[in-house]
């Protein structure tokens, strides 16, 4: 759990320019410092923030990373020997869970004490959870964690140590729900990976293959998701099924493989086997969904992929077909939870993130469609289509702006972007006939 506990170790701070003439307060010199690098800086800088507010728990955690950072846990431990009030146990409590030696008993001695003076403080009661989680306490872990969440629940990327608490302890519903929360919130590329990591352990769909049939698994998966050779792949697979005939990621794979043949009806009759003898295992529900989409039996797909999201909430694929749903039914506020939550789970994803950007476009946000877009082409410069859509978008904006100055402003951005698509595609309709119209007078 040491990578989970470093995930907020960091001070909130705001970031400033690297112009040190605006440099004013000791938190801007800190960040300044941070982005140099300059560990003893930003040490000393820490030191006098502790010293102007000795009960700020984040600048307490900042405190405490930079010495262990440095090197001086036991030197800290040493000045933290005596703590008298809650901030002070805090920070005594992160250098011994920092320190491999007293991980777990002393740390949480001390996360305990400073509950007890403070008991409100969610930041407490989570770190104290952390301990817990990291001793293999889960029961205790799991109460200190939702604790910690009812006292902050704004802070989603708890529910993540949370989730695996309640996996441990037998509640798998309770933490897929706690991981749903946090990929349909405003959560981190971070946390949304770790989510999706997670998650990845609780609907694990070999876990009870034998070992046995492994290796020929691994070679029917080979010609499925390498060789793609789905034939080869079916072969393997009703063999292994002769063996295994009540392992439902078996009739899952073999379902898919069929579909890949274009073999619908034996596609749909696997893939049912799969989700009777798996009903957990959402990608079963999503493969079927993915069937009956394909045939414009859309009520039930969307049904389907309702449950496959309601099994497993980190099927981006699932999601993004919902968004899609959403969208040929004009229910934008369904498709831009479903379009954001994809691309969460998958900042790479053009197809997700233009489609995320179309619903903003399509409500008028203009500021957030543009965000979407140029998020996609410092990802990738040479994305043509992002660039299109770009024009289309500030196009559309300054056909729709009521004031002058927001026309003027459109236009030239418009004609930036479609001016480039033309530079590489001089035969490109659609952004020609959007030139010639934010260029008419």
């Amino acid at each position: 759990m040491r990578w989970l506990a470093a995930a907020w170790c960091g001070l909130s701070l705001a970031c400033v320019t690297t112009d040190t003439s605006g440099l004013v307060t000791v938190r801007e010199r800190l960040v300044f410092a941070q982005q140099k690098k300059d560990a003893a800086e930003s040490l000393r800088l820490l030191e006098r923030l502790r010293a102007d507010a000795p009960a700020e728990l984040d600048v307490a955690r900042a405190w405490v990373d930079a010495h262990v950072r440095a090197g001086q846990t036991s030197a800290l431990l040493a000045r933290l020997a005596t703590p008298t009030d809650a901030a002070a146990w805090y920070a005594r409590g992160l250098a011994l869970f920092a320190d491999a030696r007293d991980a777990t008993g002393p740390a949480l001695e001390a996360f305990e004490r400073a509950i007890a003076l403070a008991p409100g403080e969610g930041e407490l009661h989570f770190r104290k959870g952390l301990a817990l989680l990291e001793s293999e306490k889960y029961e205790a872990a799991e109460a200190a964690l939702t604790t910690a969440v009812t006292a902050s629940p704004l802070r989603v990327g708890w529910q993540l140590p949370r989730a695996k608490a309640l996996h441990r302890i037998g509640k798998t519903r309770d933490a897929i729900e706690a991981i749903r929360r946090v990929v349909t919130d405003d959560c981190t590329p971070q946390e949304a990976a770790t989510a999706r990591a997670l998650m990845d352990e609780i609907a694990d769909p070999f876990a009870g293959l034998p070992k046995a049939a492994r290796p020929r698994l691994d070679q029917a998966l080979n010609w499925l998701q390498v060789a793609d050779v789905p034939q080869q792949a079916i072969t393997e697979l009703e063999e292994l099924l002769r063996e295994y005939p009540d392992l439902g990621v078996l009739h899952a794979l073999l379902g898919l493989a069929a579909a890949r043949v274009d073999d619908a009806g034996r596609a749909i009759e696997a893939l049912k086997r799969a989700i009777e003898l798996s009903p957990d295992d959402g990608k079963a529900y999503l493969y079927l969904a993915d069937l009956y989409g394909a045939r414009q039996r859309s009520t039930q797909a969307k049904d389907l992929y309702e449950k496959a999201l309601e099994k497993n909430p980190c099927l981006e694929a699932a999601w993004f077909r919902l968004g899609d749903v959403a969208l040929e039914r004009q229910e934008l506020a369904r498709a831009l939870v479903a379009f954001r939550t994809a691309v969460r789970l998958r900042p790479d994803d053009w197809f997700a993130r233009g489609k995320l950007a179309l619903v903003y476009q399509l409500e008028a946000n203009w500021p957030a469609a543009d965000r979407e877009l140029k998020a996609e082409l410092a990802r990738n410069p040479e994305n043509l289509e992002a660039t299109l859509r770009l024009g289309l978008l500030h196009t559309d904006k300054f056909l729709k702006a009521k004031l002058a100055a927001d026309r003027q402003v459109a236009r030239v951005e418009a004609a930036k972007y479609l001016e480039q698509v033309l530079e590489q595609q001089p035969e490109n309709a659609l952004a020609s006939r959007a030139l010639e119209r934010v260029k008419q007078p």
